[in-house]
């Protein structure tokens, strides 16, 4: 799914502890089922009042951190005793709201003087919520919460009360609409992904994609893009991504003569763009259709020219690479055959089909993700052949799972809500919003540098979620007010905080290509920038023309994807520095202009790249003719 974010070298659920002993093992169990059958039938009959929906998303997400996550793992048992203690006090805080309910709704926020029970609350909520985010993400984020809670109590003329009620009894903060996104549209997501895997949608992923593109040059690339886009879409995470697919084609890429850093960045890159890619996408995408109050369905609409152009970049860049270095692909008798694989199991996509209908027909995302979810294990029983190994246990364990998955983007929501509470009650989006245009001083083009800059800096410490939530809060407004349409600062804002998983020098989804490569990880990172290189440019391009985000008529919108389609093929030609043939330096250059120009969406642009990739075409066709010639006179003489 989407949701399952955990910006990681390994997955959640690998770097929690598991607990020793078996009653404590059976209460994780038993804790997360009952989270995710709880957010199940809120799905199927609809949510309580808001602050009550997202405080008890929030107690069981608190349970199961600092159970799986210990402070000191292995330790002592009074280190056990202080994870206990700080779950307890957790639960005071979300009850204390419970219990005075009535206090809560009628209490008039900014006015009304906080009670001593208040103000001890407050900030042991943040304290508990930031360092279970901790725990999970580490400690950029709560850092970066710091950061904003010192600035507002010291920098400003916000009171102390008034910063506590902001951030623990509003919905401006822990309980914001950010937590309420984790709650409602993650944790479905999340859920529908478990159960696609305990399903076998795997292995449908990864035959399917052998079947098509396997015996082609460089098959085994192509096979790790088209088989990752299509787990993608039900991960979400780029990490969880190559940790599922990386272990079987990264040792295949290199079998077959890829060099290992090229393989690592060839899983890294394709990994990454799962969380653009329609129809579920990353957790930030359900935050940005909260942010915009849109339906899911039309961000994801606005995604699906970008996802394409992605993975046509990264699909031509591991083409002419294979072409370059003369590497084949696997012999099509060692390959499944596609009537097969979908006779045997192309029933496991429905579905995700009835995810992708439903949106399209304007239910609810969360009622699609569960409807999607119920109907994935008894479709693998309907078949023998997809039947085997599938029963209750696959059950629980998805239910378990989906729980567990949902813990990192939980807790990064929370405590994001803490960095809107601030940003929001000091006026800092404004202010930062008049600097930003005061130093770009009018020029779009400086704001979105300094935009895409920071969203690869956050990125570096952070999930894709809060590094857009921190955006949005400070940069987007100022792209906005300098003239870019609301979903084009959006999209740009997540596009660039998810780029930030393949961009050194902290690439985390290289990070776990790499490892699995074992190459050098610098090395791996230089080729996923080479890879990606054209996707860093698209982002200014829709900017520029929203057609490239399906806004605006069908004959702009399709001859802008057409052209842009060809610039990111250019581009990757140019840079992997081959087309028909081995490019020339001066037709490297040209190829990586003519892309530019192609990408800029407008007929004039288009023509000329045209006539750019038309003059390095026809100067590559001459000399592949003049070689044969050339030969035969060597051989006559």
């Amino acid at each position: 799914m989407a949701g399952t974010e955990p910006q990681q070298i390994f997955s959640d659920e690998a770097l929690a502890t598991k607990p020793r002993s078996r009653a404590l093992a059976l209460a994780v169990t038993l804790i997360a089922v009952g989270m995710s059958l709880y957010h199940m039938y809120v799905a199927a009959f609809g949510p309580p009042e808001a602050v009550i929906f997202r405080g008890t998303h929030l107690l069981f997400a608190l349970t199961l951190v600092f159970i799986l996550y210990p402070l000191k793992p292995g330790g002592a048992a009074g280190w056990r005793v202080l994870d206990f203690a700080l779950l307890i006090l957790g639960w005071a805080c979300v009850l204390h709201i419970f219990l005075n309910y009535e206090y809560f709704l009628n209490r008039i926020i900014y006015i009304d003087d906080l009670t001593l029970a208040d103000k001890v609350f407050a900030v042991s909520c943040t304290f508990v919520v930031l360092e279970a985010t901790r725990r999970v993400i580490g400690l950029p984020l709560p850092l970066t919460a710091v950061a904003f809670i010192v600035y507002a109590g010291f920098f400003t003329h916000v009171t102390p009360q008034v910063l506590m009620e902001q951030i623990y009894l509003s919905t401006e903060g822990i309980f914001g609409s950010t937590l309420g996104v984790s709650a409602s549209y993650v944790m479905l997501f999340v859920l529908f992904g478990t159960f696609m895997e305990k399903s076998g949608a795997g292995q449908l992923f990864m035959d399917f994609a052998m079947s098509i593109t396997g015996h082609t040059a460089g098959g085994p690339g192509k096979v790790s893009i088209v088989s990752s886009s299509l787990f993608g879409t039900v991960s979400g995470s780029a990490v969880a991504n190559v940790m599922v697919d990386g272990p079987i084609t990264i040792p295949l890429m290199k079998r077959t003569g890829f060099r290992p850093p090229f393989a690592a960045a060839v899983e890294a890159v394709a990994s990454t763009g799962g969380q653009i890619m329609p129809p579920v996408m990353g957790a930030a995408a359900f935050v940005m259709a909260e942010f915009l109050s849109v339906p899911y369905a039309t961000v994801a609409l606005w995604a699906a020219i970008p996802a394409v152009l992605y993975y046509v970049a990264v699909f031509f860049a591991v083409h002419f690479e294979a072409k370059r270095h003369g590497l084949a692909g696997v012999p099509k008798s060692q390959l499944p055959r596609l009537g097969r694989v979908l006779a045997d199991r192309g029933h496991l996509f429905i579905p995700a089909l009835l995810v992708l209908f439903g949106l399209m027909l304007g239910f609810s995302g969360p009622l699609c993700a569960l409807i999607g979810a119920l109907a994935c294990l008894p479709l693998a029983l309907a078949r023998k052949l997809t039947r085997a190994g599938i029963g209750w246990k696959n059950v629980v364990e998805a239910l378990e799972d989906g729980a567990r998955n949902t813990l990192s983007v939980a807790m990064a929501c929370a405590a994001a809500g803490v960095v809107i509470g601030c940003v929001t009650i000091t006026g800092l989006g404004i202010t930062f919003t008049e600097l930003v245009v005061e130093v770009a001083r009018s020029h779009l083009v400086l704001a979105l540098v300094m935009t895409a800059c920071a969203g690869i800096v956050l990125g570096m410490g952070m999930p894709t979620t809060p590094s857009y939530i921190v955006m949005v809060s400070l940069l987007v407004p100022a792209l906005i007010k300098l003239g870019a349409a609301v979903p084009a600062a959006h999209m740009f804002a997540f596009y660039f905080a998810i780029l930030s998983a393949v961009t050194p020098p902290v690439a985390l989804a290289v990070f776990a290509a790499a490892g699995l490569a074992r190459c050098n990880m610098w090395q791996a990172g230089f080729e996923s920038v080479r890879i990606a290189a054209p996707t860093y440019i698209v982002p200014f391009m829709f900017v520029y023309e929203p057609s490239l985000l399906m806004m605006g008529d069908w004959f702009t919108i399709l001859t802008s994807s057409i052209s842009a389609s060809i610039g990111v093929m250019c581009f990757a030609a140019g840079l992997q520095g081959y087309l028909l043939r081995e490019a020339r330096p001066w037709e490297r250059v040209l190829l990586v202009v003519a892309a530019v120009l192609l990408i800029k969406p407008g007929y004039m642009s288009d023509l000329v790249g045209l006539a750019l990739l038309a003059v390095v075409g026809f100067s590559q066709k001459a000399q592949k003719a003049a070689l044969p010639a050339a030969a035969a006179v060597d051989r006559a003489k």
